[in-house]
């Protein structure tokens, strides 16, 4: 019974996630990476962002819960190349937790990837937050230390912004995959996540302004 009210519920996230077309969700994207990591003095520190391997961009994330909570977005992915970043990868974020909850929210989300170890990982078939590679709240702002445990242990740091606030992160147990749909729409083909951000694809029209944004990184 609880399995398949997770899985409604995940239905309904996924439905309502959907719906704006790829043009909307690229822009949505770039707007979240500017706001969240272009202001330093109370954002994501530079000197991490500088640092990391890949970025992860989901706006939006749809969370819900009516005795069981999920979560669903899609958003993207880009890793650093000799050249730069890479182009953009599609990815989808789900998952589920049990407890009593009520309500709904919706979180914007980035994702730094800071070692190879993580990017291997994250690049697999399918990868769980918290249980393949160790990831942490990242902190907040010019002064923060990126010489603590969290930073220096963690394979992937994650920061979450809900109604215009950073939050905590509530990400553990949910899973990242490639969003092959998102891709075939971009680049006219089913392309894997690693095909993209280790390959030489060149990004497409739509996607110029997000990475317009992330060159400034």
């Amino acid at each position: 019974m609880r399995k398949n009210a997770i899985a409604l519920l995940l239905l309904s996230l996924v439905a309502s996630a959907s719906v704006k077309a790829d043009a909307g969700r690229l822009s949505d994207a770039t707007a979240v990476l500017k706001e969240m990591a272009g202001t330093f003095d109370a954002a994501i520190p530079k000197d991490l962002f500088t640092k990391a391997e890949c970025v992860v961009i989901i706006p939006g994330v749809k969370k819900g819960a009516v005795g069981f909570g999920g979560q669903y977005g899609r958003g993207y992915m880009a890793c650093r190349t000799p050249g730069g970043w890479s182009a953009p990868s599609g990815m989808r974020i789900e998952g589920g937790s049990v407890g009593f909850q009520i309500g709904g929210s919706s979180t914007d989300v980035i994702l730094l990837v800071m070692s190879g170890r993580g990017v291997d990982k994250l690049l697999g078939s399918k990868f769980t937050v918290g249980a393949d590679a160790a990831v942490a709240a990242g902190p907040l702002g010019r002064q923060a230390s990126a010489q603590t445990d969290a930073t220096m242990h963690a394979e992937m740091l994650a920061w979450s912004r809900s109604r215009g606030v950073f939050a905590g992160v509530s990400l553990q147990g949910s899973t990242l995959r490639t969003d092959t749909d998102e891709n075939k729409q971009l680049y006219g083909k089913d392309l894997a996540a690693k095909d993209i951000v280790r390959g030489s694809m060149a990004a497409p029209d739509a996607a110029k302004e997000l990475m317009a944004a992330l060159a400034k990184y």
